[in-house]
């Protein structure tokens, strides 16, 4: 299970919307499975329209930052502007973190959670 606030996830949906047709990501740091907040990262994939790649450099600061004040990696999210909210093959393909991806699907207005590769779907629990 995943825990986010509501201010967390409209975060994600700002975002989303925002980098619209482009996909979206970011990070979810917190502890214990709660997400406390989202950090928006640059998409550096060279089809941003159809795919996500943090960008690398964005992607070490962030999570030097989230050392430092003593969070965790919760989740990873990130958008499919024209698509709905399940995992792509890519996305499964180049999942290389063990915790749940987040997926928001503008098309469908939709928020899943997936452990990937396996693509076992986690239970999204959006708290006030």
């Amino acid at each position: 299970m995943l825990v986010v606030s509501e201010a967390v996830l409209e975060a994600m949906w700002l975002q989303a919307r925002l980098e619209a047709p482009r996909e979206c990501v970011g990070l979810l740091v917190g502890r214990l499975g709660r997400a406390e907040a989202a950090w928006p990262l640059p998409n550096a994939s060279p089809r941003p329209e159809v795919a996500y790649e943090a960008e690398p450099r964005a992607l070490v600061a962030a999570l030097r930052r989230m050392d430092a004040a003593g969070l965790e990696l919760v989740g990873i999210y990130h958008s499919h502007p024209n698509g709905a909210a399940w995992p792509s093959p890519t996305d499964r393909a180049r999942a290389y973190w063990r915790v749940p991806y987040v997926i928001l699907g503008l098309a469908e207005g939709a928020v899943r959670a997936f452990m990937l590769p396996e693509e076992e779907e986690v239970t999204l629990l959006v708290d006030a």
